[in-house]
């Protein structure tokens, strides 16, 4: 049986003999979750998004001489709203911290000094960790992306949809589609929103009970979802990320602003 060439930049697949001879600019760190999309996806949908777009930004981006390392990606998310849902897995923000903290020590060790945090699920918010991050690990730049956002969702679906919707689908179609039940089995998505002004006006939030949002845990309606139009979405996503990642590392830290 033949194994598949190891990837030089994706630390699961790579050994200790290129780790060691390879100079390594910036390290991704995939953050996902594990929970529930609608009746028809993977409790790992977010896992496997985000590795998978990462993992192709970072081959786009060492073809281009920036020496990027993709960690494995952590499965565990904030879920604090759907822990009344089977076997959603809940990581604190309190723990992604103190992970995060781990992560950076061993870059930080290997003499890496930038850290891109990719993340894959909505509920995950890293800005205020990079903040405590800064002074706990000076020198280390640090920086997230939320992959989903890296192109016009709009430019390629019907209605993209905020959670196992049209967008989530077709991606998964593309990259997994063994792993889809067939769409008619698949919840509509409706959801609710807060009845409050303020809300809507983007001015006030809250986390959402998901159950009282959602009656089949998805947010947007998944059947005009095509594998075609997940390839094309993450060949555009793959594409502007690997793009930041070559510009930093080509970047010294101190030299950011222009």
């Amino acid at each position: 049986m033949n194994s598949p060439t190891p990837r030089p930049f994706v630390l699961a697949e790579t050994n200790w003999k290129t780790v060691k001879e390879t100079d390594y600019s910036v390290a991704v760190l995939p953050w996902g979750a594990t929970e529930a999309h609608n009746y028809h996806m993977p409790y790992a949908t977010d896992n496997f998004q985000v590795d998978h777009v990462m993992i192709e930004a970072a081959r786009l981006a060492w073809e281009q001489g920036a020496q990027t390392i993709v960690l494995p990606c952590v499965p565990f998310g904030v879920n604090t709203g759907q822990m009344d849902i089977k076997l959603c897995v809940n990581m604190s923000p309190s723990t992604q911290l103190a992970v995060l903290k781990d992560v950076a020590t061993v870059l930080q060790n290997a003499g890496i000094d930038k850290l891109v945090i990719a993340n894959g699920h909505g509920g995950n918010q890293f800005k205020q960790m990079m903040r405590e991050l800064s002074l706990s690990h000076p020198g280390l730049f640090t920086c997230a992306i939320n992959w989903w956002q890296a192109a016009d969702g709009k430019a390629f679906f019907d209605q993209p949809g905020d959670h196992a919707g049209e967008l989530e689908t077709s991606c998964i179609l593309h990259i997994a589609p063994e792993l889809v039940r067939p769409l008619a089995e698949a919840g509509e998505g409706a959801a609710k929103s807060f009845k409050f002004a303020a809300f809507s006006q983007g001015w006030a939030s809250a986390p959402r009970a998901w159950t009282q949002v959602t009656q089949d845990t998805g947010d947007g309606n998944p059947k005009a979802a095509t594998a075609e139009k997940g390839a094309a979405f993450f060949a555009a996503t793959g594409e502007n990320i690997a793009r930041l990642l070559v510009e930093l590392a080509a970047t010294e830290n101190g030299q950011m602003y222009a």
